[in-house]
């Protein structure tokens, strides 16, 4: 066996590699460069596990970053137990080929209770008061004492929401290269997700990605230097590519105004009635599932979901096979919007009863994902002063509401769901054993069995 850091630099496209990422450009020069063809849908949870098991969502089950719980009546996102993945993981056919076998995995999704050696993942502490305290779970679990000793505690606050910088991304490669010093794993998997948050706030084409592309490469080069030194195969990777975006598509109140989507009011706001509605959608970027209560009304919404501004396409029980994408969580409708546009998860129709967490970072309580949590609220005077008196508030044990989320869903400027158009701005995956490599594009599905050829060296997957 050979030791393989894997590096998912989410976001990471052909067009950025060169002057702003020297080091990814070098390791491009030495090994080899390919497209990366991605799955619909192209998030996370999706693309990742089809990496990591070979399968497309119909065989894995991950349709989206999250979906409707049809049993419990819930739409839940970002779970983190591996046991929603169906199929088997990249590591467990290794360890079948090499009981010596061990693998790290530092913030790829559906970490926890996986069957890998080493897990880091975030995992904040949630307090009654309201709190909620950075924090994160690791196998096993005295880890997570000697990685905050190390580092400090991980700086979840910086991982999601408007204060996002590169200190998140850079406390997990400080863990990775100690974990690589001191545990030598056969398998790192690494999540680096810096990029991706800084193209969906101010867009690809922005001059200010060019300082962020910079500060992910210096954390790569250090990994990558460092693997180097000790003779290991390097495999840096991209989920997928982010599109400039300039629509915002309001599909469950397209839904609501067709008289499908029912809403109940809880002092005076308005949350949405999941089991109640004959049709709903849970928004993910640039596709949305809709899940329709009666079959007999799913081509009627299927059609109008057609004529509305923003959507490319909408598939059905028949088409959704054809992207991989017909398993039991999916929606009964996909509905894949159209490059320059994307999905939000808005039901209300008066900003003054949207629920009170619509102004927050909520990624649980959300019925869909929401990038506005990555801006805080242009309408709010002296901003940090508003953000530090509400911090203040929570540190002294009030119970506070940190509504300082903005519901302008126009501030977005980049998304991803739907691969993108121009192969210069999709994803990649870069080797330092072109030999193992393929002679054209590498699909998402390829990258499980081309990480084995990486550690057992038995050829390329063509």
């Amino acid at each position: 066996m050979r030791q393989l850091i894997v590096l998912n630099v989410v976001g990471l496209a052909r067009r950025f590699i060169g002057v702003d990422t020297p080091n990814i450009a070098r390791l491009a020069e030495r090994g080899g460069l390919r497209p990366l063809v991605t799955v619909i849908p192209a998030v996370t949870c999706t693309v990742q596990s089809t990496m990591l098991t070979g399968l497309p969502p119909r065989g894995h089950g991950i349709v989206a970053n999250g979906w409707y719980f049809r049993d419990l009546g819930e739409v839940l996102l970002w779970r983190q137990s591996n046991r929603l993945v169906q199929g088997e993981k990249v590591w467990e056919a290794a360890r079948r080929r090499d009981p010596r076998f061990t693998c790290a995995s530092l913030f790829w999704w559906y970490a926890m209770h996986a069957t890998t050696d080493i897990t880091v993942t975030p995992r904040p502490i949630y307090l009654a008061d309201g709190r909620k305290i950075p924090d994160c779970w690791t196998a096993p679990s005295g880890l997570r004492e000697e990685l905050t000793g190390l580092f400090g505690h991980f700086p979840l606050f910086a991982f999601w929401g408007p204060a996002t910088d590169i200190s998140s991304t850079r406390w997990i490669a400080n863990a990775t290269l100690h974990l690589w010093r001191t545990r030598a794993p056969t398998l790192t998997l690494v999540y680096l997700p810096h990029l991706d948050y800084v193209l969906q706030r101010h867009g690809p084409s922005s001059p200010r990605v060019a300082a962020d592309l910079r500060a992910v490469d210096a954390l790569c080069g250090e990994i990558i230097d460092e693997g180097e030194r000790k003779g290991s195969n390097i495999i840096v990777l991209s989920e997928y590519g982010v599109t400039p975006v300039r629509l915002p598509v309001h599909i469950n109140r397209a839904l609501r105004s067709a008289g499908l989507l029912a809403v109940r009011e809880e002092v005076g706001r308005e949350q949405l009635d999941l089991a109640a509605s004959d049709a709903f959608a849970v928004a993910d970027h640039q596709i949305a599932h809709i899940y329709v209560r009666r079959p007999e009304l799913v081509a009627r919404i299927a059609e109008m979901l057609r004529g509305l501004p923003g959507i490319d396409r909408v598939l059905d029980e028949a088409t959704k096979a054809n992207v991989g994408l017909d398993h039991p969580r999916s929606g009964e409708l996909v509905a894949i919007a159209q490059s320059d546009a994307w999905f939000t998860w808005y039901h209300w129709l008066d900003d003054a009863r949207a629920p009170d967490f619509a102004r927050t970072v909520e990624i649980h309580r959300k019925p869909g994902y929401d990038p506005v949590e990555l801006f805080i609220d242009p309408a709010l005077r002296f901003k940090r002063l508003s953000l530090g008196w509400r911090l203040a508030k929570r540190a002294l044990g009030f119970r506070t509401l940190m509504d300082v989320i903005p519901l302008d869903a126009s501030l977005v400027r980049g998304s991803h769901g739907r691969p993108t158009d121009d192969i210069e701005n999709g994803p990649v995956l870069i080797s330092s054993s072109p030999s193992l490599l393929p002679n054209c594009a590498v699909t998402a599905a390829q990258v499980k069995n081309l990480i084995l050829d990486h550690m057992f060296e038995k050829g390329a997957s063509r």
